[in-house]
Order: C-alpha cells, then sequence, then structure tokens
C-alpha cells in the first residue's frame, strides 16, 4: 500500500494528471482503496477529486456503508447535491445490517421513491433482527400500496418469516403466488417453501413440493429429510436419504442431523450408531455437538440412561445445557432421580440463573426461582386470525379484546364442566 502521510502519496503523484479530468478513473481508484479497507486514502481521493458524478458520490458512501461507519455515510448522504433511488437503497440496507431498525424505517419512509430493493431491505432488516411479525406487516403493506410487486428475494424472506410464525395461511399464499408468477423453477424460493411447510407441521404438503421440484440441490434434501424426522416421519426419512444417496448427492453434517433424528424417533439405537459411524468412516465429516446431542437423546429415550451418561463423559466435546437437559427430561420420563441429580448440578453449573434447570417438584421448582431472583418466561402461542398474526402470552392481559375472549373461556369452560 502507498504511503498517504503528509503530502500525497507517490499513487497520487503518478495518476496525478491523468485523473485531473477522468471522473472515470478516480471512481475506479477510489474502489480499489475500499477494496483494501484503506478509507483514509479513500476519502482524502474523494477530496481531491476535480469532479464528482452520482457514481462517485455512491462509491464513496458505500465505502462507509461496508466499513460500518454509518455516521460518516450519513453525513455525506446529506452532503450529496443530487440522490438517486440507489444511494436511498445503499443506506438503507446499511442501517438494517448494522442492526438500526429505527433509523432504517425513517429513511424508508423519507423516501422520495422506492422501488423493490427498498422494500426487500426494509423486510430483510426486519428478518436480520427476528421481528417477523413486522416482515409479513409490511409485505402486506407492499401488496396494498401495490406500486412494485415482490420478486423471488421478497417471496423467500416472507416463506422464512411464515415458517418462524406458523404463519401457514400466508404461506401457502405466497405458494400460490410464486406459481401463478413464475418463480416455481426457482431452486432456493422452492427450498423456502418446504421449509415453511415443514416447519408448520404439514409434512404432506412440504413432501409434495420435493417431490415436484425440478432440481433438487444438497439444500432440497436436507430440508424434506429434517423436516420428516422432526415430525416422526423416521421412516420416509431415512427411505429418502437412501435415494439422495442413489441420486448421487453427498450428504453433510446437516443431513445427518435429519437422519440421526429420525432414528431417535424410531428407537432405532443400532442404526443410530451405524449412521454415526458412518458420517465419520464414509464421508470424513467430523460430529459437532449437534450430532453429539442426537446420539445422547437416542439412548435416553430409548431408556438406557447409564448408557447416555456414559457416552457424555467419552465425547471429545464439552457436553451443553441443551445435552444435559436431555437427559435430564429423560430421567423425569423413566423415574431415574440418581441421574436427574447429576443432570441437574451439570445444568446448574452451565446455567446457573436459568429456572427451567430447577426440577424435582413443583416446590422445588418455586423455591429455586425465588432464591435465584429469576422468573420464568411466559409461555406465548402465535395464531392465524382474519389473515393476521395474533400474540398470546400466558395471563396476558395486553390485547385489545382481552376482557370478552376471557369471558368466553370463562363461558366454554362453564359449559365443558356441566
Amino acid at each position: 500500500m502507498y504511503s498517504t502521510e503528509g503530502e500525497a502519496g507517490p499513487a497520487y503523484k503518478a495518476f496525478g494528471e491523468m485523473l485531473k479530468r477522468n471522473v472515470v478513473a478516480w471512481t475506479s481508484m477510489i474502489h480499489g482503496y475500499i477494496l483494501c479497507g484503506d478509507v483514509g486514502s479513500v476519502r482524502r481521493l474523494f477530496d481531491l477529486a476535480p469532479e464528482r458524478d452520482i457514481v462517485l458520490w455512491n462509491t464513496m458512501i458505500a465505502g462507509y456503508v461496508e466499513t460500518g461507519d454509518m455516521v460518516a455515510a450519513r453525513k455525506l448522504f446529506n452532503a450529496m447535491p443530487n440522490r438517486d433511488v440507489m444511494l436511498w437503497n445503499t443506506m438503507l440496507n446499511g442501517h438494517a445490517n448494522n442492526g438500526d431498525l429505527a433509523a432504517c424505517e425513517l429513511m424508508f419512509e423519507e423516501m422520495p421513491e422506492r422501488n423493490i430493493f427498498s422494500w426487500n431491505g426494509l423486510i430483510g432488516g426486519y428478518a436480520l433482527t427476528g421481528n417477523f411479525l413486522r416482515v409479513l406487516a409490511t409485505f402486506k403493506r407492499m401488496l396494498i400500496e401495490g406500486t412494485e410487486s415482490p420478486n423471488d428475494a421478497t417471496l423467500m424472506t416472507v416463506l422464512s418469516a411464515c415458517a418462524r410464525l406458523g404463519a401457514l395461511d400466508l404461506g401457502k399464499w405466497v405458494h400460490v403466488y410464486a406459481e401463478s408468477h413464475g418463480y416455481g423453477r426457482n431452486t432456493y424460493l422452492v427450498n423456502a417453501l418446504i421449509d415453511m411447510y415443514a416447519k408448520c407441521g404439514t409434512v404432506e404438503n412440504a413432501l409434495n413440493v420435493f417431490v415436484n421440484m425440478s432440481t433438487k440441490d444438497l439444500i432440497s434434501w436436507n430440508t424434506i429429510i429434517n423436516g420428516l424426522a422432526i415430525h416422526g416421519c423416521g421412516a420416509d426419512a431415512l427411505s429418502l436419504f437412501k435415494q439422495m444417496k442413489r441420486a448421487g448427492v453427498k450428504p453433510d453434517g446437516i443431513t445427518f442431523i435429519g437422519v440421526l433424528c429420525a432414528c431417535t424417533h424410531m428407537g432405532m439405537v443400532a442404526d443410530g450408531f451405524s449412521y454415526f459411524r458412518s458420517m465419520i468412516d464414509d464421508y470424513a465429516l467430523m460430529p459437532r455437538i449437534e450430532h453429539y446431542g442426537c446420539m445422547v437423546d437416542l439412548l435416553a429415550r430409548a431408556g438406557l440412561l447409564v448408557q447416555a451418561v456414559e457416552f457424555v463423559n467419552r465425547m471429545p466435546v464439552k457436553a451443553d445445557a441443551v445435552i444435559w437437559a436431555t437427559l435430564l427430561g429423560a430421567c423425569r420420563l423413566h423415574k431415574n432421580v440418581d441421574l436427574a441429580e447429576v443432570a441437574l448440578h451439570r445444568l446448574s453449573e452451565l446455567e446457573p440463573g436459568n429456572p427451567a434447570n430447577y426440577w424435582k417438584d413443583v416446590a422445588r421448582l418455586k423455591a429455586a426461582m425465588k432464591d435465584t431472583g429469576r422468573r420464568k418466561l411466559p409461555g406465548c402461542s402465535l395464531i392465524e386470525v382474519n389473515d393476521d398474526i395474533v400474540e398470546f402470552y400466558s395471563l396476558d392481559e395486553r390485547h385489545p379484546d382481552s376482557d370478552e375472549i376471557y369471558k368466553a373461556l370463562d363461558a366454554d369452560l362453564v359449559v365443558f364442566e356441566q
């Protein structure tokens, strides 16, 4: 890298005359310094430029955005005489990628002109920060305003939100929309459809979408195998795994999570260990904590609690809270108090403030919660009502119609008791 301390470095001197009136060359030079991460030199070049067109401004601001310096980007953005929609989108996406949703929303509302990338930037920002209800609300607003039509990227983000929220009806609408607008052959979008149907519990729909795919990639196979396994369709998952190998698709670690999960639900301990060894010996895949967790769950569900603990002790990685919670749940199911105490002790070490780790009976749970000063998070349910997603917490009174809802529930309870 040329020195830029003091007077202009050799790069400036060598190209000075050539660059004086060539804005394209200035832009290329600035872009090169951006790629090298030298923002200081980039700004000096920008300030020395005898002429600045919109591309040069965009390049400079995008450089600040890429390095996460949104303060400098916004300052330069405000100083720019003419701002096009691409630059607005650059700023919007910069705020979204930095998790500043308030600035992202303000930028979106201030835009004099929006295109599909503007909507996707805002929707993507909500998805990135886990605000899936806002993803769906903004998508519906987009449809209502009707100035832009969703593209495949929009639909993929919305399908992911539907999968997280269990918004099956909207997911089905997206499916129909995708088919009618020619997105049905987009492998990534179809994979998102399979994932949405599987996570919403309609495994038959997920399987139908998979079977009718024109092109299947590794993600397609992984999504359907894991979806089937999670919902207890272990035999179908293992059958598809065999088909996958016959099709010449090489499985990866995610594939084997689904395979081991299928064995767990079917109680196939010997087969589970066989697949576990195959993953290592046949595919040179090093097991991760998730694979070890599947094996512990496989043994624990089968009632082989002693073997499960021995397996944990032989693991080359330290068992996490999920594994010990799995063992604790199995001990509760199989009434093994001694091993439950071991699991509870390890859980308390890993997550000393988590009240869900204190199990023996209700009185002990309450006492432990009182001692630690922690409260258990209330249960939350999501339900689709009139094309909208409604959130309900245990003993929730925030809903505007909560009085009528509780009256209706009380009336149903009286009828039930009679």
